[in-house]
């Protein structure tokens, strides 16, 4: 089969890989969409992969959503089916340890987490190897796309959203950044009753925001986003911020604009977090982060959706092919479209 790897230097390659086979435990996965996310950028903008380390390249992706094509040893039919409509958690960590028994293997205390899409061949490829206990079943209600935005993006949104600690129903939150996880964050919070402050420096995605359902929107060319969400809550600040583009002035203005109690979520990579306790102390605030979503968030993100019934597809801009990876990526670093995928037939 055909798979997909980051070379660095804004650079792609496809190549053959042997078709995979499901050991004891595992199953094979027919892709039906594997989505892009915003961290596969690290890697894509990052250093050129030495020339002694190309050859052991794993498949990228680790957005997977499909259907169960066999299964190996040990994997019982109850379980899982072929044919099966599934989503992947793409961590695997010891299984035993508190951490993964409890849905969080990439906190595994026992072992460095195996990344799908790093340390193992990912999605980005027809056919996916995965154990069977990192699968997420997939409602019928819900789009192969959207079962691989909620794999990550969409799933990292729901679970920054579990961190913040309090009900959204009739509270102010401020999502800054309204790239593919930060607008499934302003579709999600909207749907739980809250009044969403969309943050962007793109007019197209802010616009996408108003559509998703965002309250109001602000652009930090245009405006000083502090004193704009203050204005908008009474001179208070706003309850709940969530930071997800992963800049530092985002972060810094999501802070500054908390109102007493407030809590703020860093989800974004990238950037710094800093400041001086001392301006801070009196306001009482908290700041937490937010890696990616246990296996149980995942699940329950899912579905939040296929009950209310949200568009989850309208976060895509753009599907491709894999023979169309290099304008995908090309595409997708410009950072000013929504959420992408390959689709595989």
């Amino acid at each position: 089969m055909q798979g997909l790897v980051f070379l660095g230097e804004r650079r792609v390659e496809v190549r053959e890989f042997a078709d995979p086979e499901p050991g004891p435990g595992e199953v094979v996965l027919a892709i039906r969409a594997s989505g892009l996310c915003g961290s596969d950028l690290h890697r894509y903008r990052g250093p050129a992969v030495p020339a002694d380390e190309v050859a052991d390249l794993r498949v990228c992706g680790h957005e997977p959503a499909g259907v169960v094509a066999a299964l190996g040893p040990g994997v019982s039919p109850g379980a899982v089916r072929v044919g099966q409509r599934v989503m992947q958690h793409h961590y695997a960590g010891c299984g035993t340890c508190d951490q993964c028994r409890s849905g969080w293997p990439q906190m595994c205390d026992t072992m460095v987490a195996r990344v799908y899409g790093t340390d193992e061949n990912g999605a980005h490829a027809p056919y996916m190897r995965a154990p069977v206990n990192t699968l997420v079943p997939l409602d019928d209600a819900l789009s192969f796309e959207a079962g691989a935005a909620i794999g990550c993006g969409t799933g990292t949104a729901w679970g920054g959203m579990a961190r913040l600690g309090g009900d959204l129903g009739g509270a102010t939150l401020t999502v800054f950044g309204q790239g593919p996880v930060g607008l499934s964050a302003t579709m999600l919070a909207a749907a739980r009753g809250a009044r969403v402050i969309a943050v962007d420096l793109s007019p197209e995605r802010l616009g996408s925001a108003r559509k998703l359902g965002a309250a109001e929107v602000l652009n930090p060319a245009e405006t000083d986003v502090v004193d704009a969400i203050r204005e908008l809550t009474g001179g208070d600040g706003a309850p709940f911020s969530l930071e997800t583009s992963g800049a530092t002035s985002a972060s810094s203005a999501a802070l500054e604009s908390l109102a007493k109690w407030g809590t703020m979520v860093q989800v974004g990579l990238g950037g710094t977090v800093g400041f001086d306790p001392q301006a801070y102390l009196r306001r009482q605030i908290t700041i937490r982060s937010s890696w990616s979503m246990s296996i149980v968030h995942q699940a329950e993100c899912a579905r939040f959706i296929a009950a209310r019934d949200l568009p989850v597809d309208e976060l895509f801009s753009h599907r491709w092919t894999l023979d169309q990876a290099e304008d995908a990526y090309v595409e997708f670093d410009r950072q000013t479209s929504s959420k992408a995928a390959f689709v595989f037939s």
